[in-house]
């Protein structure tokens, strides 16, 4: 039974989501995608804009996308126009696509890094045998979108796996086509992260005449 010490401890403890946003992340918008980045070629952020396109087109979780390898991008000394990645969380494999502005980016990227097949395409830099941390990652993300002006507690990791993926589903209304493309095996996930609501199903049906 608790003391009565216990209970008032308990109660002036704070919530560990105290000030802050716990919901789904917002998706960046394509006005967005540009800004953040020219805000990182003015800067000269070579791997970072290699990451962020990586990430924009390949629609990864940060634990994936860190963990890739320039084997899995590489092929005859150019970047591939499609990858596949095995997903760390589900154990299935998922098909990624690199558009041509990825592929640039990516290979600017490679010809700096150097290194072989088998090392990480975003080495550690305390671990040069490791990869980039998905910590890293979250923070560079925060880095990025404050850069341009939004607010950091409103965009994170998610909301480069969501973007594309949201920009897709508002121009087709496919929702098995992002659920492939996102790697979930059930399609209930997807309405889940793509936040999809009654709205967003009522402004498809307006838009299809029979």
């Amino acid at each position: 039974m608790e003391t009565s010490e216990n209970v008032t401890t308990a109660t002036q403890r704070p919530a560990w989501n105290a000030g802050r946003s716990v919901g789904a992340k917002r998706a960046l918008k394509p006005k967005q995608i540009w800004q953040i980045r020219f805000y990182l070629n003015e800067r000269r952020r070579l791997r970072d804009r290699a990451l962020f396109d990586l990430a924009i087109d390949s629609k990864l979780r940060g634990c994936d996308l860190v963990r890739m390898k320039i084997g899995d991008i590489v092929s005859g000394g150019q970047i591939r126009t499609r990858a596949i990645v095995m997903q760390q969380k589900t154990s299935r494999p998922v098909q990624v696509e690199l558009l041509p502005d990825a592929r640039t980016s990516l290979l600017a990227w490679l010809e700096r890094r150097g290194g072989t097949v088998d090392d990480y395409v975003f080495p550690s830099r305390v671990d040069r045998n490791g990869h980039l941390s998905t910590r890293q990652y979250a923070r560079l993300v925060d880095e990025w979108v404050t850069g341009i002006g939004l607010m950091r507690s409103e965009y994170g990791t998610h909301s480069l796996r969501r973007t594309k993926a949201s920009i897709i589903y508002r121009a087709t209304g496919n929702l098995r086509a992002v659920q492939i493309l996102l790697g979930h095996s059930k399609i209930e996930n997807t309405v889940r992260y793509l936040g999809i609501d009654i709205e967003d199903a009522l402004a498809l049906a307006e838009n299809t005449e029979i």
